[in-house]
């Protein structure tokens, strides 16, 4: 589906943004993967193959969001598609929250997917083609936790950047989405389980109401869906939040699932 298009991916040594990265380039396309870790993003590369290129970076950095797509065309010619993945996910409440903790949480998951996104729309604009850029955001855009605070508002950020340009950038055939993902199975997500004191079989313990699978969403499906949406097999359809989650949104709320947990 993306045979010879130049595509970055941000966050793609570990979680999400490997399973991404990793059906992307199956897919055929020329990937450009983006790590905190030259040398992790290096290690990724040569699992890959010869159309994949790793570059390094804080995204809170701004030398690193102005190098990016200049990376991808250099090392490629052109580009065809970004997936604004990078994000931090540390846990904050209304007490306990701190105006640096905020301030990363939101330079990372939201201030820099919207100028590399703009990065990125003035390259298909000087390219005079289509692009397509994918979101990866979160089911807790809506509301979150009391314990997601932050990351929360700014996946809500993110959701309503994801609409306001899709609806901006129709005419120049340039498409932005985004998936709204439910709990999945990372090892940073094994990390915050175990640093809140579960076990090493907390997956073994979640309630089939989070999980009607009988397991969380895997890398490798939300993957699926992101090369979906960078493909033109998805066009026209432009400035969608498109939920990747097991069960609808509209119909729950929490007394229902704490009955169900607890009958479960």
């Amino acid at each position: 589906m993306l045979q010879d298009k130049v595509i970055i991916v941000t966050g793609a040594t570990s979680g999400i943004g490997w399973g991404i990265a990793q059906e992307v380039y199956r897919q055929g396309s020329k990937l450009v993967l983006h790590g905190r870790s030259l040398k992790e993003a290096e290690a990724a590369v040569e699992k890959l193959g010869k159309r994949a290129f790793p570059v390094e970076g804080d995204l809170t950095d701004e030398t690193v969001l102005d190098a990016l797509v200049p990376a991808a065309v250099e090392a490629f010619g052109k580009l065809d598609g970004l997936v604004n993945n990078a994000a931090v996910m540390t846990r904050d409440d209304v007490e306990h929250t701190t105006r640096d903790l905020h301030d990363e949480i939101m330079a990372i998951n939201c201030r820099a997917p919207l100028f590399l996104s703009q990065s990125a729309i003035k390259q298909f604009l000087r390219q005079g083609s289509e692009g397509a850029i994918v979101n990866i955001g979160s089911i807790n855009a809506y509301c979150g936790q009391n314990n997601t605070l932050t990351y929360s508002m700014a996946k809500g950020a993110l959701q309503t950047m994801t609409r306001n340009l899709g609806d901006a950038l129709g005419p120049q055939r340039i498409r932005v989405n985004q998936l709204n993902v439910g709990w999945t199975d990372t090892e940073n997500e094994d990390r915050i389980q175990k640093l809140q004191g579960m076990g090493a079989d907390w997956r073994e313990q979640i309630p089939p109401v989070f999980a009607p699978s009988g397991q969380l969403l895997q890398p490798h499906n939300i993957a699926a869906h992101a090369v979906f949406w960078l493909s033109d097999l998805s066009a026209p359809v432009n400035g969608q939040v498109y939920e990747v989650e097991q069960y609808p949104v509209i119909g729950r709320n929490k007394i229902n699932v704490a009955e169900r947990a607890s009958n479960a």
